[in-house]
């Protein structure tokens, strides 16, 4: 939408009127714009400006109060027209260069830019778990523990280690643990995490079908050490300071929210179709495409790690949030993360 469908006048005013039920989250009437527009134009001119706005669905007039709201339409068409983003202040920029260090896992980075975003924002941040074909397998270790218990240490990519504990059908010695650990290394290593999985159970079963009992056994091993990847698809903060700053009303759509985020399936969708675009994403409202976020935005970016598009990280909040300092965030956020993902 562009900002010739409106006049030069109309655009000051919605720009005014979004800006300030921003900052207070209240109906707007005609004497605050015309106070804070800095228009020379009388209330009456400013009335009959409104009332063609909300006649064209820009903005609408709760029922309890004479003042104006905008709708999802009046705030894409603030979002796309009249916003002025604000560059990071240097402490924001500083606080996420240190957070988003390169010696850190990826799990670690993943977790710190969901912070940062819910830190700076003060909305939900919320980041995906890179996808697991971008995670390769370069080693695999196995120490016996006590009873039929056995300590998996993975070298995942470059420098990330994940220890897992994982329990066996029969106890194994430190020789045949040697051996399995050779065994997968040979065969898998610099595979995707996915596509080792995969292999083991295709020699499990070709396994059985020899008969070979040990053979059968130390795969089985290396399954259960592959398999036991978490299984969380995103990581969320924030969302106790979205409570703190919701009215009751706004509490009870929230729960509705958390409720999305636990069931998973249409927020992963939605950024499932955000890890293909290029750049910022706004969607406002049922732009999203769900109900449930009605009266939410969610600003998204993709990250990398310099070759291929990893995943997905973005802010959640009330439709009133303040755009020109969440969108430059979120991208800002996203390039970082892809650097130290590249390094």
């Amino acid at each position: 939408m562009s900002i010739e469908v409106i006049s030069d006048r109309a655009s000051v005013l919605l720009k005014t009127l979004v800006e300030r039920h921003i900052r207070d989250g209240q109906p707007v009437g005609s004497r605050t714009l015309m106070e804070e527009s800095g228009l020379p134009v009388s209330a009456a001119t400013i009335r009959n400006v409104m009332s063609d706005l909300e006649d064209r669905g820009f903005l609408v007039s709760p029922h309890t109060s004479a003042g104006r709201i905008p709708t999802a339409a009046g705030y894409r068409l603030f979002v796309d027209s009249l916003l002025q983003v604000q560059p990071l202040t240097a402490d924001a920029v500083s606080a996420l260069r240190t957070e988003l260090n390169p010696d850190k896992t990826s799990s670690e980075l993943v977790q710190s830019a969901s912070n940062m975003l819910a830190n700076i924002t003060a909305q939900a941040g919320l980041v995906t778990v890179p996808k697991q074909e971008a995670n390769q397998l370069r080693q695999v270790e196995f120490l016996p523990l006590s009873g039929n218990r056995v300590l998996a240490i993975l070298v995942v990519n470059e420098r990330e280690v994940q220890n897992r504990i994982i329990h066996t059908e029969r106890p194994f010695s430190e020789e045949q643990l040697r051996e399995a650990a050779a065994m997968v290394n040979q065969r898998f290593a610099g595979q995707a995490l996915n596509r080792v999985q995969d292999g083991l159970l295709r020699e499990m079963h070709d396994a059985r079908a020899q008969i070979d009992a040990y053979l059968r056994d130390s795969l089985d091993l290396a399954s259960k050490a592959l398999g036991q990847e978490d299984n969380e698809e995103y990581v969320v903060a924030g969302e106790s300071t979205l409570i703190g700053n919701a009215t009751a009303e706004e509490v009870v759509k929230l729960r509705e929210l958390f409720d999305a985020f636990e069931q998973k399936k249409d927020l992963l969708h939605l950024l499932d179709r955000c890890s293909s675009a290029e750049g910022v994403q706004v969607f406002i409202g049922e732009e999203a495409g769900y109900e449930v976020f009605g009266d939410y935005s969610v600003v998204t970016a993709p990250y990398s790690d310099g070759v291929q598009t990893l995943g997905v990280l973005g802010v959640i909040g009330p439709t009133r949030m303040a755009y020109e300092r969440v969108i430059p965030i979120v991208d800002v956020t996203a390039k970082m993360l892809s650097q130290a993902l590249a390094k």
